[in-house]
Formats: C-alpha cells, structure tokens, sequence
C-alpha cells in the first residue's frame, strides 16, 4: 500500500558533532531522516546533510528541534597559554577558559508537492 502526502522538504546541514543528538531527537518525535555525508565548503570540516519530508502541519516542530539540537551556541573551551618569559617548553601551562561560539545549521526548506511511501 502506498501512501501520498504532500508538505516541505527540508535539507538541514549540520556540523559533523551534532548530527547524532539531531537525528535522535528527530527520531523520538517519529520523524524520519535520510543522511547524507557532506563537506563544508568553507572550512572543509565534516558534515552531515539531513533530508527530511514532512507535512506542513510539522514544519514547526522540525525547524524547533533542529534550532535546540543544532542551532548556535557557545561553549567554554579551554586553551594553553606559556609564559611569555621563557623560551623553552613549559610543562606547567595555563589553562584559560574562553567563550567560543560554535555549532550552528543551515536550513532550507522548499515545498513538496508529493511525497510517497511504500
């Protein structure tokens, strides 16, 4: 049997660390993913393109848990800071902690005039 719906399709690309809780969260709410391994084309990190169709009646839910999952923000990184007045390595570093803004998704959504499952 098959089943016909129409809706939007999402494409969601997300850094390569947060596709895992992403893609969970998504599950949990019955919403299916389809994966696909991409490369950012700027820093040229990993990452993880997610297509997802849903009906419109969804879209909200989707965009609300991609923004919590995936969305900015920042995190406390820890850098090593030398003292400036020696010139040899110092096994004694400092460990300072930064704010650093990371994570982030970019989403498009177009619309889907049909999607079937069979």
């Amino acid at each position: 049997m098959s089943e016909k719906t129409s809706g939007k399709l999402i494409f969601a690309v997300l850094q390569g660390d947060d596709y895992s809780e992403t893609v969970y969260a998504l599950n949990q709410h019955g919403i299916s993913v389809t994966m696909l391994n991409s490369t950012g084309g700027f820093l040229k990190k990993r990452s993880v393109t997610v297509m997802i169709g849903v009906e419109n009646e969804k879209l909200d839910l989707v965009l609300g848990l991609l923004r919590k999952t995936a969305g900015r923000r920042v995190e406390t990184v820890y850098h090593g800071v030398a003292p400036m007045s020696t010139g040899g390595i110092n096994p004694m570093v400092s460990a300072v902690p930064m704010k650093a803004e990371c994570g982030g998704t970019v989403v498009f959504v177009l619309d889907m005039l049909q999607m079937e499952k069979y």
